[in-house]
């Protein structure tokens, strides 16, 4: 038994009773009442009932305040997590289920191995969240998202517009078809870009701005980047031909692709990124169409991570 019970708001995917995976949910759920906490489990059947259903539990109208928010999925949940609790003081954990769980790796978290996650974060719960920064993404209707991780800009985020539009296959082939696709027309987007006040301008194939170091599985975009060191990294990469993209692509995975004479990361505070018929993505979730400001906010999220410990 934990010493200090915790009364645990736990957001499940809506996804989760699909594939099989419920059992990890359920297992979540088990591992953190077998260590003495009170789990207020929320399963609804869609992201906007699940939503506004942890959003009464956090209202302090609402009743006995949560001591924390776990989310069980992948990055969008990670993502529905930030958006409800950055910028108060009820931390947030993260049981990551998804294909492919960044923000875990950025939280130095178990990112394929369920059981795994749980019984870390059933350790970390007996000690203090860490205090880490969040992004926020302002669009030009005024409308505001954070994110813990990664916004996209370009051509991973063009990959994800193909692979939501695709009904198969499933999990992470989706994506790699969606790449293949992509890549045979691999898309010129001249970016308009200001950073720290610093204006631009860029024929570019990819721009991301990096809280955490990677998307999509593990690609390590921006390798160097701290999650508390109140800046975003910014990776541009300039216009490359189809042959010069295939061959920059492994190098990404490794994080060794910033030697490459098109390849810049830029360390600012604030980013305004425009460009025609490209929309912005963050932590994998659709935020809508360029122009966008993606700025940092110091110390906004508090996360049980395994960073630093």
């Amino acid at each position: 038994m934990t010493p200090t019970p915790l009364r645990l708001v736990v957001a499940i995917n809506p996804g989760a009773s699909a594939g099989g995976r419920k059992h990890l949910a359920d297992g979540v759920l088990s591992g953190l009442r077998g260590a003495g906490h009170t789990v207020v489990p929320l399963t609804e059947s869609s992201y906007d009932d699940l939503v506004a259903a942890a959003r009464r539990e956090l209202d302090p109208d609402h009743g006995e305040r949560p001591d924390a928010l776990i989310v069980v999925g992948g990055d969008g949940m990670v993502n529905l997590g930030a958006n409800l609790v950055a910028g108060t003081d009820v931390p947030l954990g993260l049981v990551p289920t998804g294909t492919g769980n960044d923000t875990a790796r950025a939280f130095g978290l178990p990112h394929d191995d369920a059981e795994a996650a749980t019984r870390l974060l059933v350790r970390l719960l007996e000690g203090e969240p860490t205090t880490i920064d969040a992004g926020r993404v302002l669009q030009a209707d005024g409308r505001a998202t954070w994110f813990a991780c990664m916004v996209s800009a370009g051509f991973d985020a063009v990959v994800n517009e193909r692979a939501n539009r695709l009904s198969w296959p499933k999990g992470r082939r989706r994506y790699d078809v969606a790449l293949a696709i992509e890549l045979v027309r691999l898309p010129r987007i001249s970016y308009r870009l200001e950073l720290d006040g610093v204006a631009s301008t860029v024929e570019g194939t990819l721009i991301s701005v990096g809280n955490g170091q990677s998307l999509g599985g593990g690609m390590k975009v921006t390798p160097d980047a701290v999650l508390d060191d109140g800046l975003l990294d910014v990776l541009v990469v300039e216009r490359l031909t189809r042959w010069q993209f295939v061959r920059l692509f492994p190098s990404v995975f490794r994080g060794t692709h910033l030697s490459h004479p098109n390849v810049t990361v830029h360390r600012v505070r604030r980013a305004v990124i425009e460009a025609d018929g490209v929309a912005a993505y963050a932590d994998g979730e659709r935020v809508g169409p360029l122009p966008v400001t993606v700025e940092v906010v110091p110390g906004a999220l508090r996360v049980y991570a395994a960073i630093g410990r």
